[in-house]
Protein backbone atom coordinates (compact mmCIF):
# COMPACT_ATOMS: atom_id res chain seq x y z
CA UNK A 1 0.00 0.00 0.00
CA UNK A 2 1.23 3.63 -0.84
CA UNK A 3 2.45 4.88 3.00
CA UNK A 4 1.91 8.25 3.87
CA UNK A 5 5.02 8.33 6.47
CA UNK A 6 7.44 10.86 5.24
CA UNK A 7 10.04 9.83 4.22
CA UNK A 8 9.09 6.75 3.09
CA UNK A 9 9.98 6.02 -0.64
CA UNK A 10 9.21 2.48 -1.52
CA UNK A 11 5.54 2.50 -3.69
CA UNK A 12 3.32 -0.08 -4.54
CA UNK A 13 3.06 1.42 -8.34
CA UNK A 14 -0.08 0.67 -9.08
CA UNK A 15 -1.34 2.07 -6.08
CA UNK A 16 0.05 5.57 -6.94
CA UNK A 17 -1.47 5.37 -10.49
CA UNK A 18 -4.72 4.35 -8.99
CA UNK A 19 -4.44 7.28 -7.09
CA UNK A 20 -3.76 9.44 -9.99
CA UNK A 21 -6.42 7.74 -11.83
CA UNK A 22 -9.03 8.90 -8.78
CA UNK A 23 -7.74 12.30 -9.07
CA UNK A 24 -7.98 12.22 -12.96
CA UNK A 25 -12.30 11.61 -12.52
CA UNK A 26 -12.51 13.73 -9.30
CA UNK A 27 -10.78 16.87 -11.13
CA UNK A 28 -12.86 17.09 -14.48
CA UNK A 29 -15.16 19.39 -13.04
CA UNK A 30 -12.30 22.05 -12.86
CA UNK A 31 -11.02 21.14 -16.09
CA UNK A 32 -11.16 23.96 -18.71
CA UNK A 33 -12.10 26.70 -15.82
CA UNK A 34 -10.05 29.48 -15.95
CA UNK A 35 -8.26 31.94 -18.77
CA UNK A 36 -5.26 30.87 -20.42
CA UNK A 37 -2.40 33.64 -21.31
CA UNK A 38 -3.99 35.30 -23.97
CA UNK A 39 -1.47 37.78 -23.49
CA UNK A 40 0.97 35.67 -25.20
CA UNK A 41 -0.81 35.02 -29.02
CA UNK A 42 1.19 31.84 -29.44
CA UNK A 43 -0.43 30.63 -25.78
CA UNK A 44 -4.15 32.11 -26.32
CA UNK A 45 -4.65 29.21 -29.12
CA UNK A 46 -3.79 26.26 -26.34
CA UNK A 47 -7.00 23.96 -25.85
CA UNK A 48 -8.09 24.94 -22.29
CA UNK A 49 -9.33 21.31 -21.57
CA UNK A 50 -5.96 19.83 -21.61
CA UNK A 51 -4.91 18.38 -18.43
CA UNK A 52 -1.67 16.39 -17.81
CA UNK A 53 -0.35 15.17 -14.27
CA UNK A 54 2.64 12.82 -13.51
CA UNK A 55 4.78 11.95 -10.70
CA UNK A 56 8.34 10.77 -10.65
CA UNK A 57 9.91 9.11 -7.61
CA UNK A 58 13.91 9.11 -6.73
CA UNK A 59 13.10 5.56 -6.83
CA UNK A 60 12.57 5.79 -10.87
CA UNK A 61 8.83 4.71 -10.29
CA UNK A 62 6.70 6.79 -12.59
CA UNK A 63 2.90 7.35 -13.24
CA UNK A 64 1.16 9.32 -15.35
CA UNK A 65 -2.64 10.23 -16.46
CA UNK A 66 -4.32 12.52 -19.37
CA UNK A 67 -1.62 14.47 -21.92
CA UNK A 68 1.38 14.05 -19.50
CA UNK A 69 3.46 13.39 -22.45
CA UNK A 70 2.02 16.79 -24.14
CA UNK A 71 4.89 19.46 -24.49
CA UNK A 72 3.67 22.33 -23.24
CA UNK A 73 5.44 25.89 -22.68
CA UNK A 74 7.36 25.98 -19.62
CA UNK A 75 7.47 29.52 -18.83
CA UNK A 76 8.41 30.30 -15.45
CA UNK A 77 8.66 26.66 -14.78
CA UNK A 78 12.49 27.77 -16.51
CA UNK A 79 13.12 29.92 -13.68
CA UNK A 80 13.91 27.24 -11.67
CA UNK A 81 16.56 25.35 -13.88
CA UNK A 82 18.22 28.71 -14.58
CA UNK A 83 18.47 30.12 -10.96
CA UNK A 84 20.05 26.60 -10.12
CA UNK A 85 22.49 27.38 -12.96
CA UNK A 86 23.27 30.78 -11.67
CA UNK A 87 23.84 29.99 -8.25
CA UNK A 88 26.67 27.55 -9.06
CA UNK A 89 28.51 30.24 -10.85
CA UNK A 90 27.75 33.57 -8.54
CA UNK A 91 27.34 31.84 -5.16
CA UNK A 92 26.56 34.40 -2.32
CA UNK A 93 26.76 37.36 -4.61
CA UNK A 94 23.89 36.46 -6.23
CA UNK A 95 21.73 37.50 -2.93
CA UNK A 96 23.61 41.01 -3.40
CA UNK A 97 21.27 41.79 -6.72
CA UNK A 98 18.52 39.93 -5.97
CA UNK A 99 16.23 39.23 -2.52
CA UNK A 100 14.73 36.15 -0.97
CA UNK A 101 11.21 37.37 0.41
CA UNK A 102 7.83 37.13 -2.01
CA UNK A 103 6.74 40.23 -3.53
CA UNK A 104 3.14 40.39 -2.87
CA UNK A 105 3.12 41.85 -6.05
CA UNK A 106 2.25 40.28 -9.81
CA UNK A 107 4.40 38.10 -11.62
CA UNK A 108 5.23 41.03 -13.40
CA UNK A 109 5.34 44.44 -11.28
CA UNK A 110 7.65 47.03 -11.24
CA UNK A 111 6.27 48.43 -8.55
CA UNK A 112 8.75 47.70 -5.85
CA UNK A 113 11.91 48.34 -8.08
CA UNK A 114 12.12 52.13 -8.07
CA UNK A 115 11.69 52.10 -4.14
CA UNK A 116 14.18 49.23 -3.77
CA UNK A 117 16.74 50.76 -5.92
CA UNK A 118 16.18 47.92 -8.69
CA UNK A 119 16.97 44.79 -6.61
CA UNK A 120 13.71 42.52 -7.30
CA UNK A 121 12.62 40.66 -4.21
CA UNK A 122 13.33 37.23 -5.98
CA UNK A 123 14.86 35.34 -8.39
CA UNK A 124 11.18 33.79 -9.25
CA UNK A 125 9.39 36.66 -10.20
CA UNK A 126 9.85 38.26 -13.47
CA UNK A 127 12.23 41.01 -12.91
CA UNK A 128 14.65 38.42 -10.63
CA UNK A 129 14.48 36.10 -13.22
CA UNK A 130 16.08 38.89 -15.61
CA UNK A 131 19.16 39.25 -13.15
CA UNK A 132 19.47 35.56 -12.94
CA UNK A 133 19.92 35.47 -17.14
CA UNK A 134 22.24 38.34 -16.52
CA UNK A 135 24.63 36.34 -14.46
CA UNK A 136 24.08 33.57 -17.39
CA UNK A 137 24.68 35.78 -20.53
CA UNK A 138 27.71 36.92 -18.66
CA UNK A 139 29.47 33.56 -17.57
CA UNK A 140 28.46 31.80 -21.01
CA UNK A 141 29.13 33.18 -24.62
CA UNK A 142 25.98 31.29 -25.83
CA UNK A 143 23.69 31.18 -22.92
CA UNK A 144 21.03 30.25 -24.75
CA UNK A 145 22.23 26.81 -25.59
CA UNK A 146 23.64 26.51 -21.98
CA UNK A 147 20.33 26.74 -20.61
CA UNK A 148 18.72 24.25 -22.98
CA UNK A 149 21.75 21.62 -22.75
CA UNK A 150 21.53 21.98 -18.57
CA UNK A 151 17.38 21.02 -19.22
CA UNK A 152 17.96 18.14 -21.67
CA UNK A 153 21.12 16.88 -19.02
CA UNK A 154 18.99 16.90 -16.06
CA UNK A 155 15.75 15.82 -17.88
CA UNK A 156 17.82 12.78 -19.36
CA UNK A 157 16.34 13.93 -22.62
CA UNK A 158 18.11 15.10 -25.81
CA UNK A 159 14.87 16.59 -27.95
CA UNK A 160 13.80 19.02 -26.06
CA UNK A 161 14.23 22.59 -27.40
CA UNK A 162 12.43 26.18 -27.67
CA UNK A 163 9.26 26.85 -28.72
CA UNK A 164 10.34 29.29 -31.74
CA UNK A 165 6.85 30.58 -32.33
CA UNK A 166 6.64 31.33 -28.59
CA UNK A 167 9.93 33.08 -28.18
CA UNK A 168 9.06 35.12 -30.81
CA UNK A 169 5.78 35.94 -29.68
CA UNK A 170 7.01 36.67 -25.80
CA UNK A 171 9.54 38.66 -27.86
CA UNK A 172 7.08 40.73 -29.83
CA UNK A 173 4.84 41.51 -27.09
CA UNK A 174 7.25 41.78 -23.76
CA UNK A 175 7.26 45.11 -23.48
CA UNK A 176 6.27 44.97 -19.78
CA UNK A 177 9.81 42.79 -19.50
CA UNK A 178 11.89 45.11 -21.69
CA UNK A 179 10.65 47.93 -19.09
CA UNK A 180 11.50 46.18 -16.22
CA UNK A 181 14.85 45.38 -17.53
CA UNK A 182 16.07 49.03 -18.89
CA UNK A 183 14.51 50.34 -15.18
CA UNK A 184 17.28 47.68 -13.75
CA UNK A 185 19.88 49.06 -15.95
CA UNK A 186 19.56 52.13 -14.84
CA UNK A 187 20.67 51.23 -10.81
CA UNK A 188 23.26 49.00 -12.94
CA UNK A 189 21.69 45.79 -11.82
CA UNK A 190 21.79 44.47 -15.19
CA UNK A 191 25.02 44.15 -16.92
CA UNK A 192 24.83 43.14 -20.02
CA UNK A 193 22.64 44.88 -22.99
CA UNK A 194 18.83 44.48 -21.86
CA UNK A 195 17.57 43.57 -25.35
CA UNK A 196 20.25 40.64 -25.27
CA UNK A 197 19.25 39.38 -21.48
CA UNK A 198 15.54 39.69 -22.66
CA UNK A 199 16.10 37.56 -26.00
CA UNK A 200 17.45 34.93 -23.89
CA UNK A 201 14.90 35.50 -21.24
CA UNK A 202 11.82 34.65 -23.79
CA UNK A 203 13.79 32.09 -25.06
CA UNK A 204 14.11 30.02 -21.50
CA UNK A 205 10.70 30.77 -20.99
CA UNK A 206 9.59 29.21 -24.68
CA UNK A 207 10.95 25.77 -23.74
CA UNK A 208 8.69 23.23 -24.23
CA UNK A 209 8.28 20.25 -22.37
CA UNK A 210 6.29 17.11 -21.37
CA UNK A 211 5.02 16.38 -17.29
CA UNK A 212 6.71 13.54 -17.55
CA UNK A 213 9.74 15.35 -18.56
CA UNK A 214 9.63 18.01 -16.29
CA UNK A 215 9.13 15.59 -13.24
CA UNK A 216 11.96 13.62 -14.48
CA UNK A 217 14.06 17.05 -14.49
CA UNK A 218 13.26 18.20 -10.97
CA UNK A 219 14.26 14.72 -9.55
CA UNK A 220 17.45 16.30 -8.47
CA UNK A 221 15.83 18.84 -6.22
CA UNK A 222 13.90 15.96 -4.41
CA UNK A 223 17.12 14.33 -4.07
CA UNK A 224 19.55 16.44 -2.42
CA UNK A 225 21.00 17.79 -5.36
CA UNK A 226 22.09 14.71 -7.26
CA UNK A 227 20.29 13.25 -9.90
CA UNK A 228 18.94 9.52 -9.21
CA UNK A 229 19.69 7.78 -11.95
CA UNK A 230 23.39 8.52 -12.00
CA UNK A 231 24.24 10.00 -8.90
CA UNK A 232 26.04 12.64 -10.24
CA UNK A 233 25.95 15.87 -8.03
CA UNK A 234 23.98 18.54 -9.71
CA UNK A 235 23.91 21.37 -6.87
CA UNK A 236 25.13 20.91 -2.97
CA UNK A 237 22.72 19.97 -0.44
CA UNK A 238 22.67 23.07 1.01
CA UNK A 239 21.83 25.16 -2.22
CA UNK A 240 19.14 22.50 -2.82
CA UNK A 241 17.32 23.24 0.23
CA UNK A 242 17.41 26.81 -0.51
CA UNK A 243 15.84 26.65 -3.99
CA UNK A 244 13.06 24.09 -2.47
CA UNK A 245 12.63 27.03 0.62
CA UNK A 246 12.49 29.82 -2.51
CA UNK A 247 10.01 27.89 -4.24
CA UNK A 248 8.08 27.50 -0.96
CA UNK A 249 7.92 31.28 -0.25
CA UNK A 250 8.10 32.02 -3.73
CA UNK A 251 7.38 29.95 -6.63
CA UNK A 252 3.68 30.61 -6.79
CA UNK A 253 3.71 34.59 -7.12
CA UNK A 254 0.96 36.35 -4.80
CA UNK A 255 -0.85 33.47 -4.12
CA UNK A 256 2.20 31.54 -2.25
CA UNK A 257 0.62 31.40 0.66
CA UNK A 258 -2.69 30.62 -0.31
CA UNK A 259 -0.76 27.70 -2.50
CA UNK A 260 1.12 26.33 0.84
CA UNK A 261 -2.24 26.63 3.00
CA UNK A 262 -3.89 24.36 0.55
CA UNK A 263 -1.30 21.86 -0.99
CA UNK A 264 1.84 22.56 0.95
CA UNK A 265 5.34 21.47 -1.46
CA UNK A 266 7.72 23.47 -2.95
CA UNK A 267 6.27 24.38 -6.28
CA UNK A 268 6.81 26.93 -9.28
CA UNK A 269 4.28 27.60 -12.29
CA UNK A 270 4.24 28.64 -14.98
CA UNK A 271 1.47 30.35 -17.61
CA UNK A 272 1.74 27.95 -19.66
CA UNK A 273 -0.42 25.93 -16.97
CA UNK A 274 2.31 23.94 -15.68
CA UNK A 275 2.91 23.36 -12.02
CA UNK A 276 6.01 21.50 -10.59
CA UNK A 277 5.90 20.07 -6.84
CA UNK A 278 8.70 18.49 -5.04
CA UNK A 279 8.32 16.26 -2.27
CA UNK A 280 11.82 16.22 -0.45
CA UNK A 281 13.65 13.07 -0.33
CA UNK A 282 10.56 11.23 -2.21
CA UNK A 283 9.62 12.32 -5.63
CA UNK A 284 8.45 15.41 -8.11
CA UNK A 285 4.89 15.87 -9.53
CA UNK A 286 4.00 18.16 -12.24
CA UNK A 287 0.70 18.81 -13.59
CA UNK A 288 -0.32 20.71 -16.57
CA UNK A 289 -3.96 22.80 -17.30
CA UNK A 290 -3.66 25.88 -19.11
CA UNK A 291 -6.57 27.81 -17.23
CA UNK A 292 -5.12 30.23 -15.34
CA UNK A 293 -6.72 31.56 -12.09
CA UNK A 294 -5.74 35.51 -11.74
CA UNK A 295 -2.67 35.68 -9.96
CA UNK A 296 -1.56 33.15 -13.13
CA UNK A 297 -1.72 29.73 -11.63
CA UNK A 298 -3.25 26.41 -13.10
CA UNK A 299 -6.94 26.07 -11.40
CA UNK A 300 -7.23 22.72 -12.09
CA UNK A 301 -3.58 21.81 -11.58
CA UNK A 302 -3.90 23.65 -7.90
CA UNK A 303 -7.06 21.82 -6.90
CA UNK A 304 -5.27 18.32 -8.59
CA UNK A 305 -2.11 19.11 -6.38
CA UNK A 306 -4.33 19.70 -3.26
CA UNK A 307 -6.35 16.12 -3.74
CA UNK A 308 -2.61 14.47 -4.22
CA UNK A 309 -0.98 15.63 -0.99
CA UNK A 310 -4.99 14.95 0.41
CA UNK A 311 -5.23 11.39 -0.75
CA UNK A 312 -1.30 10.87 -0.50
CA UNK A 313 0.01 12.78 3.00
CA UNK A 314 2.40 13.81 1.15
CA UNK A 315 2.75 17.68 2.07
CA UNK A 316 5.65 18.43 3.72
CA UNK A 317 3.75 19.88 7.17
Amino acid sequence: MFSKNKGHTDYDIMTLQHILDDIYTEIQPHIGKGKVADYIPALKRIDPTKFGLSVCTINGERASVGDASERFSIQSISKVFTLTMAMKIAQEALWKRVGREPSGNRFNSLVQLESENGIPRNPLINAGAHIITDILTSAYEHPKEAIVQFIRHVADTTTIDFDLEVAKSERETGNRNLAMGYFMKSFGNIHNQVRVVLDVYFHQCAIAMSCEELAQAFLYLAHDGILPSTGERVIAKEDTDRINALMLTCGMYDSVGDFAYRVGLPSKSGVGGGIVSIVPGEMVICVWSPGLSENGNSLAGTKALELFVQKTGKGIF
